[in-house]
């Protein structure tokens, strides 16, 4: 088998979403090794190896260095990590969640480089100084770029000749369990009815006060919440007696939390960490034949906007999911029919399969094996270029866990 080499931000056993759908299915085709952002630890550097699906492995590098994420502090000692990683000779597929490890392809001489775009990383909140340029490198040297919806799709095909969009998909048959309402999760029972839920990270992009006010307007209704509080304060988060925080969940739970709803929420807040996004949930709300309240994000609106109920002000928002509570039998049928034929058209399985065929059939450019250039592209993207040779690598040490794990994880 090939082997495919992943840049990931995001730790495999956090949330189960875009990369955990599509690196489960291109398995079956590559040796999937994901390198992770490393963990800081106080002993000798090393690489723990983790097999956590089939054919999948996760790399976690340990150092003592305090630098968050692909700094360039980190660098040099992930350069050495990494060193003895592949065979000699063995030219992998090197994958890119994030541009900001992009001095690592040094290590490398990649058969081909794939970069998926699934979310714009620049407008999150606190986001590395270097990643503008750093991306703009990227897509200097990668032979495919994948976009994770037509937003982000929109604004990187004038920067790369061979964008492709891929929209977050869905796994029908797993959130279908979902219409079987007696399904729905004992952790709830308690809580009356209406419900209005929504799962997903809790974030920057997370509507707070929207769901304030609509707890307030409404005290009849009860508001779950899963998933779990990421980069801003817990302690400001709407509190209320209808206000339910189930925190972080698994994958397989998320069916249980969908059958026991009566509207499912997208409260995103409108600001430039929500500008692009293409989020999972609303075809997995659709699989499970739910209907939606969204605000008025783009790739949710323009595409879906004949079955999920758009709001601009938390005042239309209540009014939506007011309608969406009261809506009749005939309402109902019709509205479902129409998520039908939706989910019926796409699934991660396909995703997959048109990703794996682009690899297959793509010319590579070869831009990364052009040592000068690339370390130029590095160098301008404001990396650090280790000059030590690879072979010359001190050894450290490599903890190995080859216990499989499942992935458990709320998704996005």
């Amino acid at each position: 088998m090939p082997t495919l080499i992943v840049f990931c931000h995001l730790r495999w056993d956090f949330v189960f979403q875009r990369p955990q759908h599509l690196m489960t299915r291109l398995a079956e085709h590559y040796r999937i090794l994901i390198v992770e952002e490393p963990v800081f630890h106080e002993g000798q550097a090393h690489l723990k190896k983790t097999a956590v699906a089939p054919n999948i492995t996760v790399c976690q590098p340990h150092t003592a260095i305090h630098a968050h994420g692909f700094h360039d502090d980190q660098i040099p000692t992930l350069q050495t990590l990494l060193a003895d990683l592949l065979p000699e000779g063995e030219k992998p597929v090197v994958w890119f969640y994030t541009p900001m490890a992009l001095p690592l392809l040094q290590s490398f001489e990649p058969s081909l480089v794939v970069y998926d775009c699934m979310d714009e990383l620049a407008a999150f909140k606190n986001p590395p100084k270097q990643l503008v340029q750093r991306e703009s490198a990227l897509l200097n040297i990668a032979d495919l770029c994948f976009t994770g919806g037509p937003s982000l799709y929109n604004s990187k095909k004038e920067r790369h000749a061979n964008a492709h969009c891929f929209s977050s998909s869905v796994d029908a048959k797993h959130f279908q369990k979902a219409q079987e309402r007696s399904y729905s999760h004992p952790d709830q029972e308690a809580i009356p009815h209406p419900r209005l839920g929504f799962y997903g990270v809790i974030d920057e992009r997370f509507d707070t006060e929207l769901i304030r006010e609509m707890a307030a307007a409404r005290p009849d209704w009860q508001i779950v919440l899963v998933g779990p509080v990421v980069k801003i304060d817990p302690a400001h988060l709407p509190q209320a007696a209808n206000i339910h925080y189930m925190g972080q969940r698994t994958y397989d739970e998320l069916p249980k939390f969908l059958a026991g709803w009566d509207v499912c929420l997208l409260p995103f807040a409108m600001n430039e960490s929500t500008k692009f996004i293409s989020p999972t949930k609303v075809l997995e709300y659709m699989a499970a034949e739910l209907p939606s309240v969204s605000t008025p994000i783009t790739d949710v609106k323009v595409p879906y906007g004949d079955v999920v109920a758009i709001a601009e002000t938390p005042a239309e928002f209540i009014a939506a999911c007011e309608r969406m509570l009261n809506a009749g039998a005939e309402q109902k049928a019709a509205l479902a029919e129409r998520m039908r034929a939706i989910v019926a058209n796409t699934s991660w399985d396909k995703t997959a399969a048109a990703m794996h065929h682009l690899i297959q059939t793509t010319a590579p450019a070869n831009k990364a094996q052009r040592q000068s250039a690339d370390q130029a592209d590095i160098a301008e993207a404001g990396g650090k270029v280790s000059t030590l040779p690879l072979k010359q690598a001190p050894a450290q040490a490599v903890e190995l866990d080859d216990e499989p794990k499942k992935a458990q994880a709320a998704a996005e």
